[in-house]
């Protein structure tokens, strides 16, 4: 596995921050967007598209240090490149250096590569924009206004607006195609099955995994890497949510919360490496959690689609445990559920309706399992999202520590009914009758959601507390074929039916 998120530059950095409680939540560097539109009022007023009332989230500005020249990129080709596909590319080659090596993957051929993926404005296609119709407009604007300026005035107003957007160059418009991200990283780390990038807003890295286990149990594909990428702090996206009133007029965002006022923005990336387990095992690879179940539903029809539904996000966690084989109301199912926890009173509320639907109240006696996320210490990464808690988790089944959710010293009062605490402090993840197992939620914009569960590896022992030793993988079960029957006798007919039509059919058995 392998990140770049704020604070993070490295899956290392990020395991201490998760246990330390780090907030890495900043002011917006300067040189992002103009600080003339900020203004702490406009929470209060009539929204307005060039005024933005929070200036707070999370960014990767200093921690994303990239060597092109390692994957043959020249440097002259990389001015007019989404930085984006650059970062990808970076943290993809770490997840295969943490897995062992390049030498240690199974045929290229037979390796694909899935990322979640937002069609948001990036800055390669800003300034696309901008040079082919902004600087239109500017001079046309200008010569109806001031209809004394001559055509030489205006064609030098031109030159000056484009020639601060920087060198025109072809690779501008690759990012008119979102899915080059994952045809770089294939095409520069040669891996050559299917890469493509899914675009499910908040839900794209889970749908991305969902996808990729998908390939492992058809047998297309024998390893995969998979997970998020969200590099978009264009004032333009800020403009949006805060038009939406999804900002945080606080500037604070504090995830199941009684007095949470909404989200912070941040930005990252982090892939996955994904094997059968059956392969993982037989290669000697180190797993650091096991995929027992993956589960996609939409909402279908709502009161509309800003609206987060609890019916969709139910039959999706419900489809992830379905496949598991498990039992979500089990009294001990779970001790941790990575939840999606955007810190928007809404989203808050229809997801721990969802947790009190699906998983219940905790029994008699019983330790509450613990509630988290990671959004409190990086903000929402968007289409990365599902993949920083998708780590998280692991990362935790791995070592064996249950990690907490800042600012949340007075949780929403609808928590009390269902079976989840969060933690301030990471405490031991105490042994239980079973292997530890988490989940992890994210949900989409737009009525989209996905819902992972994880398991200890098996034979798992006790983990250092930090400290990648062997190959990294997190890999899903053996397929199985279900039979159904009324009794023992029926079963047997069906499988003597199944033997025959193999063999008539000339397959191996």
């Amino acid at each position: 596995m392998a990140v770049l998120l704020p604070g993070a530059p490295d899956l290392a950095a990020y395991w201490r921050n998760l246990v330390d409680g780090v907030d890495a939540i900043t002011d917006v560097p300067e040189g992002r967007w103009d600080a003339e539109y900020y203004d702490p009022e406009a929470a209060f007023g009539p929204a307005a598209p060039d005024r933005l009332y929070c200036r707070r989230g999370g960014f990767v500005d200093g921690l994303a240090e990239v060597q092109p020249t390692r994957f043959g990129l020249m440097p002259n080709s990389l001015a007019g490149t989404e930085p984006d596909q650059l970062i990808a590319l970076q943290v993809a080659a770490a997840a295969i250096a943490d897995a062992g090596g390049a030498d240690r993957l199974p045929d290229r051929d037979r390796i694909g590569v899935v990322l979640g993926r937002g069609g948001y404005l990036t800055p390669g296609l800003v300034r696309l924009d901008q040079r082919v119709r902004s600087a239109h407009q500017l001079v046309r604007t200008l010569g109806e206004l001031l209809p004394e300026l001559t055509d030489t005035q205006l064609h030098r107003v031109r030159e000056a607006f484009v020639r601060r957007l920087g060198p025109d160059q072809p690779e501008s418009a690759i990012g008119l195609v979102p899915n080059l991200t994952a045809s770089r990283l294939a095409n520069r780390l040669d891996l050559r099955g299917p890469a493509y990038t899914v675009d499910a807003a908040c839900a794209s890295s889970l749908v991305a995994v969902d996808q990729a286990v998908g390939e492992l149990a058809s047998g297309r594909c024998d390893a995969v890497l998979a997970g998020g990428v969200h590099h978009c702090h264009d004032v333009t996206l800020w403009s949006v949510f805060a038009q939406l009133r999804a900002l945080s007029p606080s500037q604070r965002i504090r995830p199941f919360h009684r007095q949470a006022d909404g989200i912070l923005i941040g930005e990252g990336t982090g892939v996955v490496v994904l094997k059968r387990l059956a392969d993982a095992e037989r290669d000697g690879d180190r797993v650091y959690a096991v995929i027992r179940g993956t589960g996609v539903a939409g909402d279908g029809r709502t009161a509309g689609l800003t609206n987060p539904d609890p019916g969709g996000q139910s039959r999706a966690v419900r489809a992830a445990w379905r496949t598991a084989g498990l039992d979500p109301a089990a009294p001990d199912a779970l001790g941790l559920l990575e939840a999606h926890g955007t810190a928007t009173p809404a989203g808050d509320a229809a997801e721990l309706t969802t947790l009190a639907a699906v998983f219940g109240r905790a029994s008699e006696g019983s330790e509450r399992s613990v509630l988290g996320s990671v959004k409190s210490m990086i903000g929402h990464t968007m289409p990365a999202a599902g993949i920083a808690g998708l780590v998280k988790a692991a990362l935790a089944v791995h070592h064996g520590l249950l990690l907490p959710t800042l600012h949340c010293d007075d949780p929403h009062p609808a928590l009390a009914a269902t079976r989840f605490r969060t933690i301030g402090a990471a405490q031991p993840w105490e042994p239980g009758p079973g292997p530890r197992r988490a989940a992890v939620n994210a949900f989409g914009f737009g009525g989209i959601n996905a819902h992972v569960v994880l398991e200890q590896a098996p034979d798992a022992g006790s983990s250092p507390a930090l400290a990648p030793v062997r190959p990294a993988v997190v890999a899903e079960p053996e397929r199985v074929l279900r039979l159904a029957a009324d009794g023992p006798e029926q079963l047997a007919q069906l499988l003597a039916a199944g033997d025959a039509a193999v063999l008539a059919a000339g397959l191996p058995e």
